[in-house]
């Protein structure tokens, strides 16, 4: 009973707590959707993705390939915004299923690991998980943050 209970306050703790020099995630409920697609998040936590702003405001995905449709038009989205008003991104690793720093994350394009919404890219904190996963699920691509390219991200529809 004891195991349970402290695995349980290690997963809330690793879910509430900020990352290093960030603030925490966060805390997803059943009525969140995806601004992208409209889907409800809550229902795909092994793929959440989210946008911290500095005013303290969020948006959250049912996957990375959403949260860089919105950024990538973040007009289209939210007329008041501006990429320069993100404080955070996060999104889920792979393996960890963990939030992770999407800025420093390392992304696998075209494998055959598919998403809520189909052909997704797999975020990971390490550059060596990633190109295990590569191998293992055969995966195209390998690039970090500022290498995603919005025709990337079509190809992926």
């Amino acid at each position: 009973m004891h195991v349970v209970r402290l695995i349980a306050v290690a997963v809330f703790l690793i879910l509430v707590l900020p990352l290093p020099g960030g603030a925490a995630p966060v805390m997803v409920a059943k009525t969140d959707k995806c601004p992208v697609c409209g889907m409800f998040v809550a229902k795909y936590p092994d793929f959440l993705a989210q946008i911290i702003f500095a005013d303290g405001s969020y948006v959250l995905f049912d996957g990375a390939k959403d949260m860089f449709k919105y950024y990538f038009n973040i007009k289209k989205y939210q007329a008041s915004k501006d990429l320069s008003d993100i404080a955070f991104i996060y999104v889920t690793d792979y393996y960890s299923m963990t939030p992770i720093d999407g800025r420093t994350a390392w992304y696998v394009a075209g494998s055959d690991v598919f998403g809520p919404m189909g052909r997704e890219l797999m975020p990971f904190v390490q550059e060596a998980d990633a190109a295990e996963f590569i191998k293992d699920h055969s995966g195209k691509k390998l690039i970090r943050f500022d290498e995603v390219a919005p025709d990337l991200i079509q190809g992926l529809d």
